[in-house]
């Protein structure tokens, strides 16, 4: 398939740069099928049945945009230039992977101040993104970190406004619990007591499990030829406990249901059968197209996608291609709020929807076990 399959035309004006409030006075597009119907999250719990299961991503983002200064002494004297930083990825080492601009302004060894208790040295560059090490480690990074920072707002909403202080409880989920992600699971983000309660009362199941959001989330397809296209790899877990709650839950007949792409990539990436999903750590770069077999998710609830992205290919895997352009075209038809902040759908494929019926499973990328 090509690149220009999964393109629309999206109004400006409905790029939310801000949640709804409450959280979960967001509206929600339930798509059952051919069906399309205009709800609100506060309505999540109809929708579901007593026995389903929701899967829940429990990242936690950092505060992951540094601003800071570099120092270099030469014939004008000593002189500073803002960098911006946005941290990547850890390695094991203690050092992060990061995007710094502008790259080519600084030299490898040279120091960044952020603040009084933190900066950074430029160890190494590779292909755009840059290996810092840092002059704390830790608990002490962690807390440097949390004071200098701030929230890394994808790029659609950080040309409009910078983060702010709102951004820190916002940008956040209500069980955010293991720090690493740089990029938040939105479609968690309009989960609030209420609706919360609302589900326990409907009978509705719930599992965390853990998939650090990369920045990579954010970058665009180059390539026309989709299956060209090489994704980044993101670390995840799915513990023994919730491997063995998702199975009980599929052998009880109920359903499924990731809340958010990362969470159905990684229940996707630990499947080990049809219905079937063992314990799993490591990282995984499953690029979900269509023709995809899904073993694991039965349906998704997910906010609305930017234009010729991966998401929009997994969500074409989910619903089928021509339903999602209906579903989209719905969507923009009704005004509503696309992205990060934005409203979310609650996608219910029809019978045998997003898997082949040849059984052939067509999957694309991999999980990529320690």
């Amino acid at each position: 398939m090509k690149l220009s399959d999964f393109d629309f035309d999206l109004p400006e004006d409905l790029i939310a740069t801000r949640p709804a409030r409450p959280r979960s006075s967001a509206r929600l597009l339930v798509a059952d099928g051919d069906a399309i119907t205009d709800a609100r999250v506060t309505d999540l719990a109809t929708w579901l049945r007593p026995g389903d299961r929701l899967v829940l991503n429990d990242t936690k983002v950092i505060p992951a945009r540094l601003s800071g200064q570099r120092f270099r002494d030469g014939a004008e004297g000593h002189r500073a230039a803002k960098i911006e930083v946005t941290l990547l990825d850890p390695a094991p080492d203690g050092r992060w992977r990061a995007l710094l601009k502008p790259l080519r302004k600084i030299r490898d060894g040279e120091e960044i101040v952020f603040s009084d208790g933190l900066a950074a040295r430029l160890v190494s560059r590779d292909a755009g993104t840059a290996t810092l090490a840092f002059n704390v480690t830790g608990a002490a990074f962690d807390a440097a970190l949390e004071a200098a920072g701030q929230m890394p707002l994808p790029p659609y909403i950080a040309a409009r406004r910078p983060a702010d202080a709102q951004d820190r409880e916002d940008y956040q989920t209500l069980w955010a619990r293991h720090a690493g992600a740089v990029a938040a699971p939105t479609a968690s983000l309009h989960f609030d007591d209420a609706v919360m309660d609302a589900l326990a009362a409907r009978g509705v199941d719930l599992t965390h499990v853990t998939l650090h959001v990369g920045a990579g989330t954010f970058l665009p397809v180059k390539v026309d030829d989709i299956a060209d296209h090489r994704m980044h790899a993101e670390w995840g877990a799915v513990s023994p406990a919730a491997a063995a709650e998702i199975n009980a839950t599929r052998a009880a007949g109920g359903r499924v249901i990731p809340v958010g792409t990362t969470a159905l990539r990684l229940i996707e990436s630990a499947a080990i059968g049809p219905g079937e999903i063992a314990p799993w750590t490591g990282e995984t770069d499953i690029f979900i197209t269509p023709g995809f077999e899904f073993r694991i998710a039965d349906a998704l609830m997910t906010n609305f996608h930017l234009p010729r992205s991966t998401l929009m290919m997994l969500v074409s895997a989910l619903m089928g291609p021509e339903r999602i352009r209906r579903i989209y075209a719905h969507a923009i038809a009704e005004r509503y709020r696309f992205f990060s902040y934005g409203d979310a759908s609650l996608l219910l494929p029809p019978a045998n929807g997003g898997r082949r019926a040849d059984g052939d499973p067509a999957s694309t990328g991999q999980a990529r076990r320690p």
